[in-house]
C-alpha cells in the first residue's frame, strides 16, 4: 500500500491518460504530487483545471538527466509513475526519432534516477501494441505472450517496458508495469480515432476511416484505466507486467457510426482512406492478472462509455476549440499543424 503522506511523481502528466490519473489521485491519495511534463502539442497544462490537490508542476523533460535530477532533488518523490510518451502510431511511421528518444531513453534516465534517489517504486505504463496483431479465433494475449511490435511507436515502447523491467534483476530495483488496451474518455488530443470522430462529425466535416473499418479494438474508458494502474502501484508483484484491458472487442468502424448515431448525423459523413503501413489488424489482452489484484471495471459497455465522452466533448468546447482552429481535420493535417512546441510557461506552477 501506498504510504498516505508520500511524495507521487507522475511524468506525462497533462497528456490524455496522465491527466485523468491525477484526477484519481486527487480523491485517493493524500499526499503531495510532482508532475513532471515537457509541454508538448498534447500536453495542456488546461488538462490540470479543476483539480484541487497539494501538488506542484514541472516543466521538464525524461530524456533529459538535468531536468530529471532537478525534480528528484528538490520534491524528493517516494514513487514514479511514467506516462511520458510520444503515442501516435501515424506520428511514428513520419519520424521514429522522437519516439525513441521519449519511449527508450527516457524510461532509461528515470531509471537511473529512481536508483540514485532510492524510489520504492517505479511504475512503467505501457500498452496493449507490444503483442502485436493477434490472429482472428487466437486466445487474448496474456503477460507471457510473446512481444512481437509492427510499429516504430509499439517498439519504442515494447524497448521501455523491456528495459524497465531489467532494472529489477540487475539493480534491484521495484519496477511493475501496466499495459493497456485503446484508452477513450475526457481530455484525449483530437488525433486519435475517438476525439477526431466526434470532432468532425459536429463540424459536419468528414470521417477519415483507415481501410475498410473493420480493425478490431478493445477500448477501455479512461478512468477504468486509471484506477487499474492505481491498483498496480499499491498491489503489484516486484517485476510483473499487468494487462488492463477493457473487455470490448469492437471494429472501429462500429465505433464511427455510434458516434454518428449518437450525434445525429449521417453515415454520409464517413470517407474512407487509405490504410495505414502495417495496420493491426486486431488486438486483445486478458486482463485477469490485474482483476486478481482487485482491480474491476466500472464501464463495461463501451456504448454508454461513448456517449459520455460524446457528451463531454460537446459541453467543453473551450478545451478543444483552439485545437480546431488550426483547421486540421485528419491525422496528417494534425501531424503538420502541431510540429512546433507550446509557448514557454512558468517552470513551477501551483495547481
Amino acid at each position: 500500500m501506498i504510504d498516505p503522506g508520500s511524495t507521487i511523481c507522475v511524468t506525462g502528466g497533462c497528456g490524455f491518460i496522465g491527466s485523468n490519473f491525477l484526477h484519481l489521485l486527487a480523491e485517493v491519495h493524500k499526499g503531495r504530487v510532482v508532475i513532471l511534463d515537457r509541454l508538448t502539442y498534447a500536453g495542456r497544462l488546461e488538462n490540470l483545471d479543476g483539480l484541487r490537490h497539494e501538488g506542484v508542476f514541472w516543466r521538464g523533460d525524461i530524456a533529459n538527466p538535468d531536468d530529471v535530477e532537478e525534480v528528484f532533488q528538490r520534491f524528493c518523490p517516494d514513487y514514479v509513475v511514467n506516462f511520458a510518451a510520444e503515442s501516435h502510431v501515424d506520428r511514428s511511421i513520419v519520424g521514429a526519432s522522437d519516439f525513441v528518444l521519449s519511449n527508450v531513453k527516457g524510461v532509461q534516465v528515470l531509471l537511473d534516477a529512481c536508483l540514485k534517489h532510492g524510489i520504492k517504486r517505479f511504475l512503467q505504463v505501457g500498452t496493449d501494441e507490444v503483442y502485436g496483431d493477434i490472429p482472428a479465433g487466437a486466445p487474448p494475449a496474456t503477460e507471457e505472450s510473446p512481444i512481437k511490435p509492427s510499429s516504430p511507436y509499439s517498439a519504442a515502447k515494447t524497448a521501455g517496458d523491456l528495459i524497465a523491467l531489467s532494472y529489477v534483476r540487475t539493480h534491484d530495483l521495484d519496477v511493475v508495469v501496466t499495459r493497456s488496451s485503446n484508452n477513450y474518455g475526457y481530455r484525449q488530443f483530437p488525433e486519435k480515432l475517438i476525439p477526431l470522430m466526434i470532432l468532425n462529425a459536429i463540424e459536419n466535416k468528414p470521417l477519415p476511416v483507415y481501410g475498410d473499418g473493420k480493425q478490431i479494438r478493445d477500448w477501455i474508458y479512461v478512468d477504468d484505466n486509471c484506477r487499474g494502474i492505481w491498483t498496480v502501484l499499491q498491489k503489484g508483484i516486484k517485476g510483473e507486467a499487468y494487462n488492463i484491458g477493457g473487455g470490448n472487442q469492437t471494429e472501429n468502424i462500429w465505433i464511427v457510426k455510434k458516434i454518428l448515431e449518437i450525434l445525429g448525423k449521417p453515415e454520409s459523413l464517413i470517407e474512407y482512406v487509405e490504410d495505414r503501413k502495417g495496420h493491426d489488424v486486431r488486438y486483445d489482452i486478458d486482463s485477469s492478472k490485474a482483476a486478481n489484484l482487485g482491480w474491476n471495471r466500472v464501464v463495461n459497455d463501451v456504448e454508454r462509455g461513448l456517449k459520455d465522452t460524446v457528451d463531454w466533448y460537446r459541453e467543453n468546447e473551450w478545451w478543444w476549440k483552439p485545437i480546431r482552429e488550426k483547421k486540421a481535420t485528419t491525422t496528417e493535417e494534425l501531424i503538420e499543424s502541431f510540429k512546433t512546441e507550446v509557448d514557454p510557461v512558468e517552470m513551477l506552477k501551483k495547481y
